[in-house]
C-alpha cells in the first residue's frame, strides 16, 4: 500500500512539473541537436576526404582491431559502467552512445583542422578515427559526474566544448611541451576527471528536496549493478589496447601491454581483498569493484612503455587499488557535504587520483633514466608542467562549461526528475513522466 501511495505521489509530481517543461521546448531542443548533426554532415561533405594511398592489408587489419577494442571500451565499457542507478540505467547507456557518436565526428574534424592549414581537406583514415575515438572517451569519463542531471542538449554542448578543449590541450603539448601522441593522450584521465568535477560543482543545485529525491533514485539495484560489472569487464579486457595504441616501437608496445595487464590484475586483487577487509562483516562492496579494479590500468598508462620489470607495474596497481577504495570510503563525504560536488560515478577516485599517481610515476622514472645527464632538471620541469597544465585545463574549461550549462535556455530537468529515465524515455505502461 505504501509503495502504491509513493508511486501516486511521483505521478502527481511529474504532472505538476510538466508545466516547467513545455511542449514547445521539448520539440525545440531535439531540433537543436539535429541541426548540429546537419552542420557536421555539411562540413564532412566539403572539407574531408578518405585516404587514397594503398597500405599493407595486415596493417589495416591491425589498426581496425585496435579501433574495435576502443569502440567496445567506449560504447559497452563506459556505457554500462554507469548503469547501476536504479531509475537511470536506460539514459546512462544510451546517452553514452550518443555522446560517443557525436564526439567522434567532431574530434575527427578538429584533429584534422588543427594538424594542418585550414584550406586543405581533412584526410580520414583508420588512424584518425582511432585517435578521435580516444579523444571522445574524455567526454564519456567526465559525463559520469553529470549524468542524471542534464538533458540531451546539455550533453551535446558538453561534448563539443570538452572535445575542443582536449584537442587544444594536445596541440599545446605538441607545440610547447614537445610531447608525443602517447604522452599527450595518457593525460586524458586527469583532464577528463577534473573537467567533470568542475562541471558537477557548477551544475549542482543544493535544493531542500534534492537529498530526498536522490536517496530514492540513486541507489543501485541488483540487475543493473550486474550490467555495470559487465561494463567493468569490457574496460578491463580492452585497457591494454588503449595504453599501447599510440606506441610505434614494438618493444615499447609489448611492455605497455604486459605492464597494463599486471597493474590491472593487482588492482583487482587489491580492491576485492581491501573491500572485504574494511567491511565489518567481511563482505565485498560492488561499488569498490566497479571503480578500483580499473585504477591500475589508469595509473600505469603514462609510464607503461618505460617499465622494464613487472614488479613496478604491480606496485602501481597495488597503490592505485588502495587509493581508489579509500576514495570510495572517504571522498564522498568531503565532496558532497563540504564542496557540494556530486560524483556518484566515482570519476575522481577511478580516473583522477590514479591518473595523478601515473603522472608522478612517469616523472620519477624519467628522472631515474636521466640521472647524471645535463638536462635532467629541464626534463623534470617539462613533465611537471605538462601534468599541471592538464589539471588546470580540465578545471578551467570545466568551470566554463558548467556555467554555460546552467543557462536556463537549455531547460535542464527539474530536481524531482534527476536520475529518472521517465524524464527522457517513453514508458507505455506508466502514466507518469513528461
Amino acid at each position: 500500500m505504501r509503495m502504491r501511495l509513493a508511486l501516486a505521489a511521483r505521478c502527481a509530481r511529474g504532472h505538476r512539473m510538466g508545466s516547467n517543461y513545455p511542449r514547445s521546448v521539448r520539440r525545440c531542443l531535439p531540433a537543436c541537436v539535429l541541426g548540429v548533426e546537419v552542420v557536421l554532415v555539411l562540413i564532412f561533405a566539403f572539407f574531408t576526404s578518405y585516404d587514397p594511398s594503398p597500405k599493407d592489408q595486415k596493417m589495416v587489419l591491425g589498426a581496425y582491431q585496435v579501433l574495435q577494442d576502443f569502440t567496445i571500451a567506449a560504447a559497452l565499457g563506459l556505457g554500462f559502467l554507469t548503469s547501476y542507478w536504479r531509475r537511470h540505467s536506460w539514459s546512462s547507456v544510451a546517452f553514452n552512445l550518443f555522446m560517443l557518436a557525436l564526439g567522434v565526428q567532431w574530434a575527427v574534424l578538429l584533429d584534422g583542422f588543427l594538424s594542418q592549414p585550414f584550406p586543405r581537406k581533412v584526410t580520414i583514415n583508420l588512424s584518425s578515427i582511432r585517435l578521435a575515438t580516444m579523444s571522445a572517451m574524455s567526454v564519456l569519463i567526465s559525463a559520469g559526474t553529470i549524468l542524471g542531471r542534464a538533458n540531451l542538449v546539455q550533453l551535446s554542448v558538453m561534448v563539443l566544448v570538452e572535445v575542443t578543449a582536449f584537442g587544444a590541450m594536445r596541440l599545446t603539448y605538441k607545440q610547447v611541451f614537445n610531447l608525443d601522441d602517447h604522452r599527450s593522450m595518457m593525460h586524458i584521465h586527469v583532464f577528463a576527471a577534473y573537467f567533470g568535477l568542475a562541471v558537477a560543482w557548477c551544475h549542482s543545485s543544493p535544493l531542500p528536496q534534492q537529498k530526498e529525491v536522490q536517496e530514492e533514485n540513486v541507489p543501485v539495484s541488483r540487475s543493473t549493478s550486474m550490467f555495470a560489472m559487465l561494463g567493468t569487464l569490457f574496460l578491463w579486457m580492452c585497457w591494454p589496447s588503449f595504453n599501447s595504441a599510440l606506441l610505434d616501437i614494438a618493444n615499447e608496445k609489448k611492455n605497455a601491454v604486459f605492464n597494463t595487464y599486471y597493474a590491472l590484475a593487482v588492482s583487482t586483487v587489491t580492491a576485492t581483498s581491501v573491500s572485504a577487509l574494511i567491511h565489518h562483516q567481511g563482505k565485498i562492496n560492488m561499488i569498490d569493484i566497479h571503480n578500483a579494479v580499473l585504477a591500475g590500468g589508469v595509473a600505469v598508462g603514462a609510464s607503461c612503455h618505460l617499465i622494464s620489470s613487472p614488479w613496478i607495474a604491480m606496485v602501481l596497481g597495488l597503490l592505485a587499488g588502495l587509493i581508489s577504495v579509500g576514495g570510495v570510503r572517504c571522498l564522498p563525504v568531503c565532496f558532497n557535504r563540504v564542496l557540494g560536488i556530486q560524483d556518484q560515478s566515482g570519476v575522481h577516485y577511478t580516473f583522477g587520483l590514479p591518473g595523478l599517481l601515473g603522472g608522478f610515476t612517469y616523472m620519477v622514472l624519467i628522472m631515474l633514466q636521466a640521472s647524471g645527464k645535463p638536462r635532467a632538471g629541464y626534463v623534470m620541469l617539462i613533465d611537471a608542467g605538462a601534468l599541471s597544465f592538464a589539471l588546470a585545463m580540465g578545471l578551467g574549461s570545466g568551470f566554463l562549461t558548467g556555467f554555460l550549462l546552467k543557462l536556463r535556455i537549455w531547460r535542464a530537468p527539474p530536481v524531482v526528475k534527476h536520475f529518472d529515465d521517465q524524464a527522457f524515455w517513453e514508458f507505455p505502461h506508466l502514466a507518469a513522466g513528461f
